[in-house]
């Protein structure tokens, strides 16, 4: 384990003493903020809306604009997991291809590190730096809660926006994970990082499939899906299913990882 640390460690400082780590953290906060901005003018809206006739008058798909917590901080994870699909492939595609383009990955294979430190290793040096990308979100619902102001009190009810952004740490983690597996196949960054996206798209989609499907397509496809996972803990709701889902995802990725690096190693 000690060994997997120092990997981490040493990952870790490759991201943040080159200009990559900060770029994608620019580009998350960029984006979530003009995301941000645009949920605020909504939630206005649809409020002064409100005040002008009543709530019973309004139509059923403006029920969630009736606090902050689901008007904009729950969309706000949403939108996050989005972009988090895009983001987290260029994080991930440097983890082993950039070893095989410097030809320092035979090197690694010969030195005194088990293949299943590697993975581990490498591993937490993504899961470092994708939580420390996504962490920067987390500004947006401590601007509302200080700012916002709500009949209770407190402007946003806290454990839905945690148990909420659980899930898009789950997320950024399993992007990670499935990113590390492909980034062991090929030599190319930008190939990985495509092949990933390739990936982790579709399988989000599934849900739009499962609709078109019959039972019980319908029912397997709607749990193999990563949004439908994902509905519950942005919604605030701890799922145990949605933990054990994810985490088999993950371990079943690193599992590939482990078993690339090791056919390799003995090529």
């Amino acid at each position: 384990m000690r060994t997997a640390l120092a990997i981490a460690r040493k990952e870790l400082s490759l991201y943040f003493t080159t200009p990559w780590a900060y770029v994608v953290f620019t580009a998350m906060v960029a984006l979530s903020s003009f995301f941000f901005a645009a949920l605020l003018e909504t939630f206005q809206q649809v409020q002064q809306m409100a005040r002008e006739t009543t709530w019973a008058q309004m139509p059923p798909e403006y029920d969630s604009y009736r606090n902050l917590t689901e008007g904009v901080a729950v969309q706000l994870w949403g939108t996050v997991i989005i972009i988090t699909l895009f983001v987290a492939p260029f994080l991930s595609m440097r983890l082993f291809a950039e070893e095989k383009r410097n030809k320092t990955f035979e090197l690694l294979m010969t030195a005194p590190v088990r293949p299943i430190e590697l993975v581990v290793g490498k591993y937490l040096g993504g899961l470092g730096i994708i939580t420390a990308t996504l962490a920067l979100t987390l500004l947006f619902p401590a601007l509302l809660s200080f700012f916002g102001r709500a009949e209770t009190g407190t402007a946003l009810e806290w454990s839905t926006v945690l148990v909420g952004f659980v899930g898009v740490l789950l997320w950024g983690a399993t992007c990670m994970a499935v990113g590390l597996f492909i980034s062991a196949l090929t030599e190319s960054q930008m190939l990985a990082a495509l092949l990933t996206f390739a990936v982790l798209l579709p399988w989000m989609l599934l849900t739009s499939v499962a609709q078109a499907s019959e039972e019980p397509v319908r029912s397997v496809l709607t749990y193999l899906s990563f949004d439908s996972q994902l509905q519950h803990l942005l919604k605030g709701v701890l799922d145990v299913q949605s933990f054990v889902f994810f985490a088999s995802v993950i371990a079943f990725s690193l599992l590939l990882t482990h078993r690339a690096v090791e056919v390799q190693r003995q090529a």
